[in-house]
């Protein structure tokens, strides 16, 4: 498997990190990943926008990134992927420092990783639905960055894994906030409702595409604060990522949504959406 680290392209079995790499001992670091639908990259100047945003906040310094959508056209290139629908992965974190302390040098090389790999479509997902869990939200004050510590989603992730659950959706002070690794919004008399934007709400690239598409398509859209009481009343829910693109929710906490039967506005969101992309990729 060919990746790049540190300005080169290897062989992943010759990459080395160092164990004082902050990445490592604090999880100081941010990431991205970006769907490939042959033969490019969807929504990319989306996700790079993204990208600086989550360093700017952290205070990491990095310039380079007019090279990175090169790189990964060359990952894919040498991993054999040109024609596979494929996730890029991209980490960069603020670097390495010795002796280990939490407060950070000014001027440090960020440690730059990324890889590409076959990541099919969850097609069975999005044609039949999932179930889904609910938890409080735990994490800390700024969910609006992504940034590779992500202890409590991969717990609560766990849970959903061992609870035969595809995604747990979390709820803070009573409100919806969002999921484990997805954005969650809600369909009621063909209005579609998401929590807005916060410190606590990853500014998700797919609900953005989504927010575009139903103003498309004349689809009334509201953000507002979702009591969790409320979750019962509505007529779908929906999943959004990179990764899952719109997945519908057929259970909720244990509640049937629509009869365990994806709703019509899923539906027709799921057949804009594969326009989008297939537009793009030509």
């Amino acid at each position: 498997m060919w990746v790049f680290y540190n300005g080169k392209i290897l062989d992943l079995e010759n990459v080395t990190i160092s164990p004082f790499d902050r990445a490592f001992q604090f999880g100081d670091g941010v990431y991205e990943v970006i769907r490939y639908y042959p033969e490019k990259f969807f929504e990319y100047d989306s996700h790079l926008d993204r990208l600086k945003s989550s360093l700017k906040k952290l205070e990491i310094s990095f310039t380079a990134f007019v090279n990175i959508e090169s790189i990964l056209y060359e990952l894919i290139r040498k991993n054999n992927l040109d024609d596979q629908l494929s996730i890029a992965y991209i980490q960069i974190s603020r670097g390495v420092q010795f002796p280990r302390r939490h407060y950070f040098d000014d001027g440090m090389e960020p440690t730059v990783f990324m890889y590409v790999e076959k990541f099919p479509a969850r097609q069975e997902e999005m044609k039949s639905g999932v179930k889904a869990g609910l938890e409080e939200d735990i994490r800390w004050m700024r969910c609006d960055i992504k940034t590779t510590s992500l202890l409590p989603n991969v717990l609560s992730k766990q849970r959903a894994v061992k609870n035969g659950v595809t995604e747990i959706i979390w709820h803070r002070n009573g409100f919806i906030t969002e999921g484990t690794q997805t954005n969650v919004c809600f369909i009621k008399n063909n209005e579609l409702i998401t929590p807005p934007l916060s410190n606590f709400i990853l500014p998700g690239i797919t609900r953005g595409i989504v927010l575009r598409l139903c103003k498309k398509l004349g689809i009334t859209t509201t953000e507002r604060d979702i009591k969790l009481s409320e979750l019962n009343g509505f007529d779908e829910i929906l999943l959004l990522s990179t990764t899952a693109e719109v997945i519908p929710v057929i259970e909720a906490d244990g509640k049937i949504i629509n009869n365990r039967i994806p709703g019509p506005v899923c539906r027709l969101l799921q057949g804009e959406y594969q326009k989008l992309y297939n537009a793009e990729s030509r």
